[in-house]
């Protein structure tokens, strides 16, 4: 599966960007109980894990705080989110699997879902190809 990279235009220009800057943001589908719905997501090797944002959860029936917490952070100086993991189903580029994800409600507001390490990258072997502008992933057979 290819999917381009996400083209966001910036308020203004940029000497080093120019108008715009390039991110691996793909759409997905996250489905829980037979409740699908669609969701902007940056693919991130260096996140540990798939987090979404809890509202999203909540608008799939999901008690978010109910699933087991932990903790992450960025580059970011001081403190730590806590997100709330859950099982879900993903569809991606038409590839349906089971995984678990988070949700938190420490994301920034506007920010993307993330896919990391666990419940994408070890399901996906992903090209990033910034050149070509887009992004391939191929199904890790096990």
């Amino acid at each position: 599966m290819k999917f381009p990279y996400f083209r966001f235009p910036l308020k203004e220009r940029s000497e080093f960007f120019g108008t715009s800057v390039l991110r691996p943001v793909i759409p997905i589908e996250i489905g829980y109980e037979g409740r699908p719905i669609r969701y902007n997501t940056l693919v991130d090797s260096g996140a540990d894990f798939c987090i979404f944002d809890a509202e999203i959860g909540e608008l799939l029936g999901i008690d978010v705080r109910s699933g087991k917490v932990e903790t992450f952070g960025g580059i970011q100086s001081a403190g730590s989110g806590k997100a709330y993991l859950h099982s879900v189903v993903l569809d991606i580029g038409g590839w349906r699997y089971k995984t678990i994800v988070s949700f938190s409600y420490d994301i920034a507001l506007h920010g993307h879902g993330i896919l990391g390490q666990k419940g994408f990258f070890d399901i996906f072997t992903v090209k990033f190809d910034l050149g070509k502008e887009e992004i391939e992933l191929k199904e890790i057979r096990k």
